[in-house]
């Protein structure tokens, strides 16, 4: 072998020796690293997505519970024990809902019979008034018949069928989650003082001082909140009574009691829920009643929308309304309905909690601020003009009496008559 071919072979770099030909010791680590972190990513984002509706039924709970503490509370500095006093505050709640949907349970029970017995009457009557109108010959039993032998109903009545354990179970799930809403809201209730210092006790002081304010802010905020939602129940309910009463419709302390309550603690579609049962049993009655109804709805929701509303909730909530209806549709498009109903008092919350740590300062006497911009510099051009108007001429030049024919101006009178203008002009006299 020749001695520069051996120098050669020696010399070249062997390829373990190349720049970037070994693997770096800190890749297998990132790796490794990296795919721990999506897998603990995935792993959450699961773990969220199941405890999702156990989530929701905690934070009902809590505003639930921030919203009865002020009885709670009360019921306490008067020697009662803050467990007693929970269950008796729940308990009244209790009985209160459980009367108000056993009597409008047993209205709509009657509602339906009646309806069912005089359905073959309202059917006849509309026929006859197709029959008249179009002058078409239908008939009842033809009309009974085609219905009861209609495909979407053979399909309705099949799918319900095969549907009733789902339904069973969708029953049951709200059941339970309504039972661990209650469990849930009763412990922080009861246990609210405890909680305080359980969560003061991993902070410091200054920060002590802030979550206590925080939470009586929000204690304050939903009862305010629940206190506004009540009296304009209350006033929608009295209002629907009158009417339903004048009209004479059946169970009207029912139907106005379902109206208040319905379309205050229902958020977005509580209106129409609630307006819709009093127009259909105000139609069984006579069908212009139903129409009466109808208007007496739509006209009271714009006044509790645009005189009652803002009055009661700028009161006790302290919020404006387009505030309000912006964090509604913000809470709906987050929680659903959950969102809707808690979206008014975690607002005010939130809101007043910042606004006491939000610098002010006073604001300038500016027309603009005011909103008087425009009335004001159209008081100042008729203000101008007006000045303009009485302000006195000034006086004429003043002629030389001893002048020849000529007839000119002497250049001193001349001088003294524009010096006299000048100082009529600045207010002032005019010098010399």
């Amino acid at each position: 072998m020749p001695a520069t071919d051996e120098i050669t072979s020696n010399d070249d770099p062997r390829p373990d020796d190349r720049p970037g030909a070994r693997m770096p010791r800190w890749l297998p680590r990132a790796m490794v690293l990296a795919l721990a972190l999506v897998a603990c990513f995935q792993l959450a984002t699961w773990g969220f997505h199941q405890l999702i509706t156990l989530l929701l039924n905690i934070l009902i709970a809590f505003f639930l519970a921030l919203a009865v503490e002020p009885a709670v509370d009360w019921m306490a500095a008067r020697g009662v024990r803050r467990g007693v006093a929970t269950g008796a505050v729940f308990l009244g709640i209790l009985v209160v809902a459980a009367g108000f949907f056993a009597l409008l349970g047993s209205m709509l029970a009657g509602q339906i019979a009646k309806m069912v017995e005089e359905f073959p009457q309202y059917l006849d009557s509309v026929i006859s008034w197709l029959n008249t109108t179009f002058h078409s010959h239908l008939s009842r039993v033809e009309v009974q018949n085609n219905l009861l032998r209609s495909d979407w109903l053979q399909k309705y009545v099949q799918d319900s069928a095969n549907n009733v354990l789902a339904v069973s179970a969708q029953v049951l799930g709200s059941l339970f989650n309504l039972l661990s809403v209650a469990l849930f809201s009763f412990y922080f209730a009861a246990d609210g003082p405890r909680l305080r210092r359980a969560l003061c006790s991993v902070l410091p002081p200054r920060r002590q001082t802030e979550v206590l304010r925080a939470w009586e802010i929000a204690v304050a905020k939903t009862g305010g909140y629940l206190y506004s939602r009540g009296l304009m129940a209350l006033i929608s309910g009295v209002a629907h009574y009158v009417l339903l009463e004048i009209l004479g419709v059946p169970y009207a302390p029912a139907l106005g009691v379902w109206v208040g309550l319905v379309s205050q603690f229902i958020p977005t579609i509580g209106t129409y829920m609630a307006g819709a049962l009093p127009i259909l049993i105000a139609f069984t009655v006579d069908p212009w009643y139903a129409v009466w109804v109808f208007g007496f709805v739509v006209i009271y929701q714009q006044f509790e929308n645009y005189l009652l509303q803002p009055r009661i909730t700028a009161r006790t909530v302290d919020i404006h309304p387009a505030v309000a209806f912006g964090s509604v549709v913000a809470g709906t498009a987050l929680l659903g309905a959950v969102g809707a109903l808690i979206a008014i008092p975690a607002t005010a919350t939130l809101q007043a909690f910042l606004g006491a740590y939000v610098k002010r300062y006073e604001v300038t006497d500016d027309p603009r601020v005011h909103g008087r911009t425009r009335r004001i510099r159209g008081a100042r051009v008729l203000a101008r003009v007006r000045r303009t108007l009485h302000e006195p001429r000034p006086p004429a030049p003043l002629r030389d009496r001893g002048a020849g024919t000529d007839g000119g101006d002497d250049p001193g009178e001349r001088g003294t008559a524009d010096e006299r203008r000048t100082a009529d002009e600045r207010g002032g006299p005019a010098e010399g």
